[in-house]
């Protein structure tokens, strides 16, 4: 029950246990060099080296990515899936791993377990509105997630998507 901030208590908790099983975060970056060649295979020119920078992923082992994407801004997603795309396509990523939240049925869980908590407070400090915005549709989740993966912005990179729930 509070808010994400920069780096939230649940990722930082995920990431601590990936961490203890040799997952590490780790930046990956694309170095592409270009070779024209003739009709007969005879090196014409070799072009400029083209750097595509990339970003610190929150666990890399082997050649798996795995993001946990909890309470960020869903603009997260665009990057990270693209990221993920052009990776796969240039042969340095297997697969990625992408862990976020069911915020549907994680809404009225939220709620109840609120609600008995207020339930504990003298009647002169509870309050109705939950400490975290539940209603945001602005953070990453699962459906967001989905939305992206169903118009195929990972092009052929598979993704394993999980979700916290109820």
């Amino acid at each position: 029950m509070k808010a994400g901030g920069n780096r939230g208590e649940v990722a930082k908790q995920l990431d601590a246990m990936f961490h203890t099983r040799d997952w590490r975060e780790l930046r990956l970056d694309l170095v592409t060099y270009g070779l024209l060649r003739d009709k007969d295979d005879r090196l014409y020119r070799r072009l400029r080296r083209v750097v595509q920078e990339g970003y610190l992923i929150d666990n890399v082992k082997g050649s798996v990515a795995l993001d946990i994407e909890w309470n960020a801004k869903d603009g997260n997603l665009d990057r990270d899936f693209g990221a993920y795309r052009a990776w796969h396509a240039a042969g340095a990523l297997t697969a990625a791993v992408l862990i976020t939240q069911d915020k549907v049925s994680l809404k009225p869980l939220a709620e109840r377990l609120w609600a008995a908590y207020q339930e504990t407070l003298p009647a002169n400090q509870r309050s109705d509105k939950l400490p975290i915005d539940v209603y945001t549709s602005t953070t990453t989740n699962f459906d967001k997630a989905l939305m992206r993966i169903r118009r195929g912005a990972l092009g052929a990179c598979p993704l394993l998507l999980v979700a916290a729930c109820e």
